[in-house]
């Protein structure tokens, strides 16, 4: 019997079906197998979360009111467009009550509670997170360590009082194609980044180095290095490495933004994160 890890995947803008996370989910646990051989079979826990849904029935007569009676060009690329900013905006923290900043975080509460039961309470934490949902993600560790006065109600009654549910277990954090750059501006000197590991993994797994891997490719308009937004970015953010990611058809433009999961440096990079955090705590 071996520990655990506790595993939570993030889509990005756009409305992708429930199963979009098991080609990814696939090709991680292959290649964590290989590496770290049959012992650790079953060591990896994974929880999706389609935070989509919620925005989509919306997103979809949205699309269908602009496009009423009306040519529009370029429809492909519109598409892209609308999906990722109709997502951005509706995600947009709010005071009414009720509002879908507090929605797509309860949803993240309740699949942290979800896999918590399946991983242990203290199991050490990896996200792995595209696009917009690396933005979701940052948003709620923060909230968790620095600002717990933006959790709202809906969220605060899905979280139980354990060390992975309070975000004390981040260890592993992976950002794909991150517009996170963009969402900085919204702070004086660009904000403050969540900290990775968690300020209080150490009380759980002090053997555990943890890492924030940014993977950005140049010709993905959305995508951008983090270190260099300040000193603290620099100092919480591992590596920003640039890939190419995607086929012959999209590697040299902005559609490349919906490739990262399928390019193999990116995977390899990541099951190696994994593969070290199973280690330390199985030592």
């Amino acid at each position: 019997m071996t520990n655990k890890i506790a595993v939570m995947i993030l889509h990005g803008a756009g409305t992708p079906g429930d199963d979009f996370a098991v080609e990814i989910i696939k090709k991680i646990t292959e290649r964590f197998r290989k590496k770290a051989g049959a012992q650790a079979e079953g060591a990896l826990v994974f929880e999706p979360v389609w935070w989509s849904k919620i925005f989509a029935a919306e997103q979809e007569r949205l699309w269908e009111r602009v496009h009423m009676d009306t040519d529009l060009d370029y429809q492909r690329l519109r598409g892209f467009t609308v999906e990722f900013l109709a997502d951005a905006i509706a995600y947009q923290p709010a005071s009414v009550d009720d509002n879908n900043y507090d929605k797509v975080h309860e949803l993240l509460a309740a699949t942290l509670s979800h896999i918590e039961e399946k991983a242990g309470k203290d199991a050490p934490l990896c996200v792995i997170s595209h696009s917009l949902g690396s933005v979701i993600a940052s948003n709620y560790f923060y909230d968790l360590q620095v600002k717990q006065s933006n959790i709202g109600t809906r969220t605060w009654r899905r979280i139980k009082n354990t060390p992975l549910e309070n975000g004390e277990t981040l260890a592993n954090f992976y950002t794909m194609g991150s517009p996170m750059a963009l969402w900085s501006l919204r702070f004086g000197g660009f904000g403050l980044p969540i900290q990775v590991p968690a300020p209080n993994l150490h009380h759980h797994h002090p053997e555990v180095k943890g890492e924030w891997l940014n993977f950005y490719d140049k010709d993905d308009i959305l995508a951008y290095p983090l270190k260099n937004l300040n000193e603290q970015y620099q100092a919480a953010v591992t590596e920003d490495i640039q890939v190419n990611a995607g086929g012959a058809l999209t590697s040299w433009n902005p559609l490349s933004h919906h490739q990262y999961d399928e390019e193999n440096a990116v995977i390899d990079k990541m099951v190696d994160g994994l593969v070290r955090t199973w280690q330390e705590i199985n030592q």
